[in-house]
């Protein structure tokens, strides 16, 4: 048997699977985002009681990672960067991801030829760790060209290591790509992601022990192949659009399909990919998350902030709604687990006085950790006022100034909003009835009060707002659908300045399947080339409607609601690795290894040493990620021009080995 477990914003998923016999077992447990192991444990003991000794490999994917960069919610990590000039702060948004997080500018770095351009400065690095470690979770250093030398990211590396014990990213680790900036972005999104990897990592350890398996511990990548637990430990940003990369996987595994869109629509995000000829279509540029383009390869995933927990809000300026990016704590589901917030409702709607927060409440969303994160006077009443369940926003800001820091407790990730959510008006159209259906209507009732006192939806219902919420959501996810398919065909993606064609789309997604209405003046229709695989748990509510507007098929297939554990125990073990030829000058030619740089007065011995270490290096990089049965392909990419003479003129070549096998299996 093999366990596959996925870890998502809402909800934690578990499938029992054999090769001979496909999925044998599921099971759905909420994710418990202060203790991650009680929801992993929850959902293992639905499907498992005493066949622990059964299990020869257990498989994570996650959207952990990817929601964490979606949502801004991240640890505190300092940037080290070495010999770059502060306007790379200014490219690949290097800036804006950094946001209020320590970086510190080091004389240092090295040329495209792999030579020293200025010295270490040694004392600056000292500086930097003695003042920002306390305040810190993590470091990422990166140095320029240091995917052509390594050695000033590896000293800086062990002098934070011999002071700190705060863990190191080094950005040549990550990418062999030359995009300085972002390079230094994916090793500064890699450290924020640690100390979150390590309490999943750790979680699923606890349930093991519980369960007494002893098999080995696998992680999907972006990619949708898997590396193991400890790999994961060291290179998490890997794991950025794990989810839907296993979705990806689960969902070809599920459905048979080749060619067509497979989409994950969970509580937070939805994400979508394409299948073509039963691969999934890999980014060539690097995975995009939340607007940041990383270095790392990956299915080529567009991840949107819509899920069934999207925060539900009033558009003023169109007198309408939106739904999203930001997650909420469904209603429905915090008065099913804490049934006083029913009263705090009821008593809510008694009073004449309409509350600036009604219906929306706030709660612990994960336990702090002392020794990484600090909190100011403010932040601390607040986090003590949470102490024992959810508060009312109204009780919770009576004083103005605990907004902004209840909003920095949010964007931490440490706070959630609890409000009203298109899994809220699912409740109320009896489409879902999961939770409580009570918490939901009288949330309605009390966002219809806010919003008619300012002369907003004036004479709708709670029902009637339920199925503007349910079309919203219909019309927003019809349109990632719609951006994807955009990208592909390299066709502008939609905005507001594309008036003509924005009106047309609108016209075309909000013509219901079924209308019974008057025939409309315009009848604009918009057809996709290929159907969708839907994946996730509401998307068996919201895609029969979405693929009828958009008038292609849908395969919704038996365990779409676990794809993601399925997939997870579907994929292998696939390592590449990467050295670079460059010629400093006519007759000499170097290869780049890290912080090992060897010269050659023939290009083939350059060629042949190189592919030698890159094969040899791929290897142990595959087997570190727990493969066997590994097998070797090494290909060589050459750069040469013809200069205006005739002659052909050696640039640089590139030595990529790929290294595939299968998960060990334990016994």
């Amino acid at each position: 048997m093999l366990l596959g477990i996925d870890t998502g914003g809402t909800y934690t998923d578990a499938v029992l699977f054999t090769e001979e016999d496909g999925v044998l077992r599921t099971a759905k447990s909420l994710t418990t985002k202060h203790d991650l192991s009680i929801g992993i444990c929850d959902a293992v003991n639905r499907i498992m009681d005493r066949e622990g000794d059964q299990i020869r490999m257990v498989s994570l994917s996650t959207t952990l990672a990817t929601n964490a960069i979606v949502e801004a919610h991240d640890s505190p990590v300092c940037l080290i960067m070495i010999g770059y000039d502060k306007g790379s702060l200014e490219r690949s948004n290097l800036g804006t991801a950094i946001g209020k997080n320590p970086y510190v500018f080091i004389d240092g770095g090295h040329t495209p030829l792999g030579d020293e351009q200025s010295a270490l400065d040694i004392d600056a690095v000292q500086r930097a760790i003695d003042e920002h470690a306390p305040n810190v979770s993590a470091f990422a250093v990166a140095g320029y060209f240091s995917v052509r030398n390594a050695s000033h990211e590896e000293t800086v590396r062990n002098l934070i290591l011999e002071k700190t014990d705060r863990p190191v990213t080094c950005a040549h680790e990550l990418s062999s790509g030359l995009d300085a900036p972002r390079r230094a972005l994916t090793a500064f999104l890699n450290a924020q992601l640690i100390p979150q990897l390590h309490q999943l990592i750790h979680s699923v350890d606890i349930m093991l022990q519980e369960k007494g398996i002893k098999a080995p511990v696998m992680v999907v990548k972006g990619d949708g192949s898997l590396i193991s637990a400890q790999t994961a430990l060291e290179r998490p940003v890997e794991t950025i659009l794990s989810g839907p990369a296993a979705s990806v996987v689960g969902a070809k595994y599920l459905s048979g399909a080749s060619d067509v869109f497979v989409v994950d629509m969970g509580g937070t995000t939805t994400d979508i990919a394409i299948l073509m000829d039963g691969e999934p279509k890999l980014s060539e540029e690097g995975a995009n998350v939340g607007g940041w383009r990383t270095m790392v390869k990956a299915v080529a995933v567009s991840t949107y902030g819509l899920g069934g927990d999207s925060e539900v809000a009033l558009n003023r300026p169109k007198k309408g709604l939106t739904i999203g990016p930001r997650r909420a704590y469904p209603i429905s589901l915090l008065a099913q687990q804490h049934p006083g917030v029913l009263g705090e409702l009821q008593e809510q709607l008694r009073n004449d006085r309409i509350g600036e927060h009604d219906g929306r409440f706030a709660l612990k969303l994960r336990e702090l950790n002392t020794a990484l994160t600090s909190l100011s006077r403010l932040e601390l009443e607040i986090w003590e006022n949470l102490a024992d369940g959810p508060v009312a926003l109204n009780s919770l800001l009576e004083r103005p100034a605990m907004a902004g820091p209840l909003q920095r407790l949010i964007d931490r990730g440490l706070v959630i909003n609890a409000g009203l959510t298109p899994s809220d008006s699912s409740h109320i159209l009896n489409k879902q009835n999961n939770w409580t259906r009570d918490g939901a209507l009288f949330c309605a009732q009390l966002f219809l009060r806010q919003a008619q006192r300012d002369n907003y939806l004036l004479g709708v219902t709670p029902d009637d707002l339920a199925e503007m919420i349910y079309q919203q959501t219909v019309v927003q996810a019809g349109k990632t659908i719609l951006d994807t398919a955009f990208i592909e065909e390299n066709i502008p993606k939609m905005s507001n300045t594309q008036s003509l064609g924005m009106a047309l789309l609108d016209n075309a997604l909000n013509n219901k399947s079924d209308t019974t209405t008057n025939t409309p003046l315009l009848d604009f229709t918009v057809k996709l080339g290929r159907g969708v695989v839907a994946t996730g748990a509401p998307s068996a509510i919201y895609y029969p409607e979405i693929t009828a507007r958009l008038n292609t098929e849908l395969n919704l297939p038996e365990n779409a609601d676990v794809s993601n554990a399925v997939g997870a125990v579907c994929g292998g073990v696939v390592q590449k690795y990467t050295v670079m030829i460059s010629s400093p000058e006519k007759g000499r030619f170097r290869t780049h290894m890290g912080t090992e740089q060897k010269n050659f007065t023939v290009a083939q011995d350059a060629i042949d040493y190189a592919k030698s270490h890159a094969e040899e290096k791929a290897y142990q990089m595959a087997e570190e990620s727990g493969a066997t049965d590994i097998i070797v392909e090494v290909d060589q990419f050459d750069k040469i021009i013809t200069d205006a003479g005739g002659d052909q003129l050696f640039i640089e070549s590139a030595i990529i080995a790929t290294a595939k096998g299968r998960p060990v299996l334990m016994g």
